[in-house]
């Protein structure tokens, strides 16, 4: 059963990326299939998103990792009764240097409560997003926001490996939520 739906970024998530590594350890991790992963579509995106949401056997968590944190914002008032909550990491800021140009669909996500409940984790030294911007997401969404110090995108080049802490957090945020 399909407790989790992971939407990975842009390129998607390699096998050094915490989300891989949780999906390879638990099955109750299911990830989101959209067309193309290097040229996202915000459409398509969505498309995908609501289609692994269905085939979840009952409304899941999402956990989202960077453009696909900006995805379920613009996708939460579509799916709001179909998820329990979603866990967002490191949202990355369209009006920074260092956005990329090929996910410029996903640029102005809404700036209104999230309409499930919300956990943002951020890096102190995300080069897509400075804290200001993670705690500004945190209060237009009503998000819970946690962060964890300087460990950048919070991506596989990032070290963390499996990233223990995460789970940890993704664990203690699935607990208050009413499953």
């Amino acid at each position: 059963m399909t407790t989790f739906v992971t939407l990975p970024g842009i390129g998607g998530s390699d096998k050094t990326h915490w989300q891989s590594q949780w999906e390879a350890a638990d099955p109750s991790f299911a990830r989101f299939r959209p067309a193309n992963w290097d040229r996202p579509d915000l459409a398509d995106w969505q498309g995908a998103l609501e289609a692994a949401i269905d085939a979840a056997k009952s409304p899941p968590v999402l956990v989202a990792h960077s453009l696909a944190c900006l995805l379920v914002a613009h996708a939460a008032a579509r799916v709001a009764a179909r998820v329990k909550g979603a866990f967002l990491v490191a949202v990355p800021d369209p009006a920074s240097s260092e956005f990329p140009a090929e996910a410029a669909s996903f640029a102005n996500p809404p700036r209104r409560a999230l309409p499930f409940a919300a956990l943002i984790v951020a890096s102190s030294d995300d080069p897509y997003a400075s804290p200001d911007y993670a705690r500004r997401c945190a209060r237009d969404w009503s998000a819970g926001l946690v962060e964890i110090g300087a460990h950048g995108h919070i991506n596989g080049a990032s070290g963390l490996g499996g990233w223990d802490q995460g789970r940890m957090l993704l664990k203690a945020f699935r607990a208050g939520l009413r499953l």
